[in-house]
This record gives C-alpha cells, sequence and structure tokens, in this order.
C-alpha cells in the first residue's frame, strides 16, 4: 500500500482518485516511518479529515465501515504510543509461521509445535557455549563487509568486500584520470591545496576565466604530486605515506567486479543485474547543493596505490535530472531512464552511494521509472549528541513525506464511469388516467368550499351509519358480560 499501490493506480483511474489514494499511501509512510515527528502526526490528523471527504464523493457508503474511521485515531495513538514498528504484529506473526512449520503429525499439531519448540530451545542453550562453531548467534550478517582499517585520509576508507571472480581492466589515460581528479577533488583533507592551485590560475589566466575550471582539472594532479613530493624533500612533517601516495599516480590496471558490499547493503551492475530476479543496481548520490542524482552502477572499480593502498569507485549511468525527463507529483518521482548525462563525470566514492530502487511506471510510458528509496533494516543512523529542537519519538524523521490534501478539484469529481456506455433507467406510467395533473383540483384548507344538498344529506347519512355501528357493538359488549357474570354463579 505504500509503494505499490500509488504507482499502480496511476495509469487506471483519473487524476482525482488516484490522488486521494496517493495521499492516504502517504500518511501510512509516515506513521511507518523509523521515527515520527509529533507535529507531522498533528498535520495528519487533520488532513485525514479532508482525505475521508474526498473518499466519501469517490466510494459508495458501503465501502465505509468501522475500518475507515479506524484511520482517523492512528495520529492520536502514534503520539501516545511511539512509533508503529516497535509495536506492530508483523513479528508475532512470521513467528506464527515458524511455529506452523514444527508441525511433522497433522492429527497432533499442539503436540508437534510444542516438541519443535522444545528442540530450539534447547539447541539455543547449547550453542551458547560453542565458541568455535559458528551458530546463529556469532555468523556474520548476510550482507557484512567486514572492518576496514581507519585511515587519516577519508578517501582510502572507500572500501567494499568484492563477492565473486575478481577481474582486471585497463584504463586508457584518459578515463584515468577522471578517476584520479575525483579522488582529489572529494578529498576533504585536501582542500587547502585545491585553492591554492585555483588562486594560481586566476593570476595566471585572469583573463580566461572559462577556462580555469577546466585547466584545474587537467593540471592539479600533476602540481599535487609535485609540490608534495618537493615538501617530502624537504622531510616536511605534514607529508605522510598516504599523502605520499595518494599524490602519485595509480596503476593502469584496475580491479573490476561485478558485485559488492559497501556499508551493509549489496550493490550489483546492471550487466549482471538484468539476468537476476532481484534488483541491485540502483544508485543515488546528494549533490553539493542538496539536489539528488540518479543512476545505475554501470562497473565496480578498485584503484591501487603505494603502500597497499586502495580506493574503490563506482562508474555510473547518470539519468538526466531536469524537469523534463524528472517529474516529481504527489511524493512521487518519475524519471526517464533514456536521457543519460555527465557522461565526462561518471565517477563517484563507494562510500557515497545510496541504494534505491526503480519501478516501472505505466502512467507515462515503458523508458520511465518511480524512485523508490528505501531504509535497510539492522542500519541505523544515530546522532552522538542526542539532542535536537523538533519533538522526536525515534531517531529518524517521518518529514521526508509531505501530506499535503488538494481540495482544487474536489467539485470536478466526476461519478460516472467512462468504460462503459451510460443506459438511462425510465419507470413507465401506467394508469395515468388515476394521476391528477390539475393542481386546481386539490383541495385547499384555505378555501372556502361550498356542497350541494345532495353531498349534504349523503355525508349525513354516512354519520347515523356510522354511529348506529359503534351501539351494535356496545350491545354485543354487554351480552358477553352477562353471559360470563352467569357462568360464574353457577
Amino acid at each position: 500500500m505504500q509503494r505499490l499501490l500509488p504507482v499502480g493506480c496511476r495509469s487506471l483511474v483519473s487524476k482525482n482518485i488516484w490522488s486521494t489514494i496517493v495521499e492516504l499511501c502517504t500518511f501510512f509512510k509516515q506513521l511507518c516511518a523509523s521515527t515520527v515527528n509529533v507535529s507531522d502526526m498533528v498535520e495528519a490528523q487533520k488532513q485525514l479529515v479532508l482525505i475521508l471527504c474526498k473518499l466519501e464523493r469517490i466510494f459508495p457508503p458501503a465501502f465505509f465501515d468501522i475500518m475507515i474511521h479506524l484511520v482517523l485515531h492512528l495520529p492520536e495513538e502514534a503520539i501516545l504510543g511511539g512509533p508503529v514498528h516497535m509495536r506492530w504484529m508483523y513479528p508475532f506473526e512470521r513467528y506464527l509461521k515458524r511455529l506452523k512449520d514444527y508441525v511433522r503429525n497433522a492429527a497432533k499439531p499442539e503436540g508437534s509445535i510444542a516438541e519443535g519448540y522444545v528442540v530450539d530451545e534447547a539447541l539455543t542453550f547449547c550453542s551458547r557455549y560453542f565458541d568455535d562453531v559458528e551458530t546463529r548467534f556469532n555468523r556474520p550478517d548476510r550482507n557484512d563487509d567486514g572492518i576496514h582499517p581507519t585511515r587519516k585520509l577519508s578517501v582510502f576508507e572507500s572500501q567494499c568486500k568484492p563477492l565473486g571472480k575478481q577481474s582486471y581492466v585497463e584504463l586508457d589515460n584518459n578515463a584515468r584520470d577522471k578517476a584520479e581528479f575525483y579522488i582529489l577533488n572529494n578529498s576533504p583533507e585536501l582542500e587547502p591545496y585545491l585553492n591554492e592551485h585555483k588562486q594560481e590560475l586566476h593570476v595566471r589566466l585572469r583573463e580566461d576565466y572559462l577556462n580555469i575550471n577546466e585547466v584545474h582539472r587537467t593540471e592539479f594532479a600533476g602540481w599535487f604530486f609535485e609540490k608534495i613530493y618537493a615538501m617530502h624533500r624537504m622531510q616536511a612533517p605534514e607529508v605522510t605515506n598516504e599523502l605520499l601516495s595518494l599524490s602519485s599516480k595509480t596503476n593502469m590496471v584496475v580491479s573490476s567486479y561485478l558485485t559488492c558490499t559497501v556499508n551493509g547493503v549489496r550493490f550489483v551492475t546492471h550487466d549482471r543485474d538484468v539476468r537476476l530476479r532481484t534488483q541491485n543496481s540502483g544508485v543515488s548520490v546528494l549533490g553539493t547543493g542538496q539536489e539528488m542524482f540518479y543512476g545505475q552502477l554501470q562497473e565496480i572499480l578498485e584503484f591501487s596505490y603505494l603502500n597497499g593502498f586502495s580506493v574503490v569507485l563506482f562508474r555510473c549511468k547518470w539519468f538526466k535530472c531536469d524537469s523534463k525527463h524528472m517529474v516529481t507529483e504527489n511524493n512521487i518521482t518519475s524519471i526517464d531512464i533514456n536521457g543519460e548525462a555527465y557522461k565526462d563525470d561518471q565517477f563517484i566514492l563507494a562510500s557515497q552511494a545510496k541504494q534505491v530502487f526503480y519501478v516501472a511506471d505505466p502512467s507515462r510510458g515503458p523508458n520511465w521509472r518511480v524512485v523508490q528509496h528505501v531504509k535497510h533494516r539492522s542500519i541505523w543512523d544515530i546522532t552522538d549528541d542526542g539532542l535536537s529542537d523538533i519533538d522526536l519519538l525515534q531517531h529518524n524523521s517521518s518529514s521526508n513525506f509531505t501530506l499535503f490534501v488538494d481540495l482544487g478539484n474536489l467539485q470536478e469529481i466526476n461519478l460516472l464511469r467512462r468504460d462503459q456506455d451510460v443506459i438511462p433507467i425510465v419507470q413507465p406510467v401506467t394508469n395515468a388516467s388515476r394521476h391528477v395533473t390539475d393542481d386546481s383540483s386539490f383541495l385547499n384548507d384555505a378555501d372556502e368550499v361550498e356542497l350541494s344538498d345532495e353531498e349534504d344529506e349523503s355525508v349525513e347519512e354516512y354519520a347515523d351509519e356510522e354511529t348506529d355501528a359503534e351501539n351494535d357493538i356496545d350491545t354485543e359488549e354487554d351480552d358477553d358480560d352477562r353471559s360470563y357474570h352467569a357462568s360464574d354463579s353457577d
């Protein structure tokens, strides 16, 4: 309901209907977030009233049972009880499935469950005393990339755990220079050297401002190598082995992998990903202007330096993110995967990549995909200070999903089906002569109506007949009472 329903319903119904469904799904995204912001829940409770009003304009009254009304109380429950994922029933339902798997004798299901539970508890107790045996308590996670050594330069911490066969790729000079400059330019420890080289270029190329960035890109690596080795010959204390290795050229032959694990997340190249039933090739990166870039992983390359240092880079195919090729509507981001951008700047550090998934968007065409951001299990972003100006119930954010109810087209909702012809139902009128159509024939209490002599006599005869009938009924009741008392005396 949170991910697939908003994508699928957009191509099936009109915008007024699917936008209302998407707004309801956005609320459940906020509710099921690992962190619930109290202010978001207060605002969502107000917006839910409008969402239900829009649903009443779309669905029949039989649709609105007690479960639909329960949605109004969910924000208040989240404020009082905290994040929903800490107290929902999914873990218990999975555990009930595990207990049902213990059944081996269908005639005695309770005994089979009890026996299987005792065996599982006994094995769990014994496994805690096995130090040299891999158990569920000491085995590493499936996507554990191990512990990497701590480096003084952050780029050398861009490591991964390669999976599968290792191959070697020989890069040309142009591709290697671009990769080396990206590594140097994304090293925060080299910021003083980058600024110093730009200042020298401003002095040298003061009349040609347009080519400063291009010259800086092509000449910085050589300038940085000469400067570091000059400082090394002077035995400058700030020149360490890591800095000396980083200033040197990388090998022309680099290691290539098809699959790797970075920060507990598995990445697979797109060529291998198309042959699998799963998807792990979608990547995104946050730009300097807080804008998001989306692409597909093409290659996993490991560049080797002197003294055993290495850096892992991802070469990606980046999609165009302009208004023509990327559209965001109702918290749904659709992107055209045919538009390729940044062909000369395809590298990112492995530690910078965030995994995303792409779902086909049937409402826009075969080349469009809906971007799905996910939060992996067992991966937590915990702050160290513990202080925040926002009232949070857990460490994360429900404000990533903006709940906004659009009431602009509420009056234009068409309740007629467009896939079938409209057949009007007309009830035929029979015995039309019995129906009075002349308003003048009705009597009005305010009018004075004079009856004729014959009509007056008929009314008096009808009143006399009613009086005689009442007298006859009273006489019969008296006879019955007399007969009843006579039977009692006997």
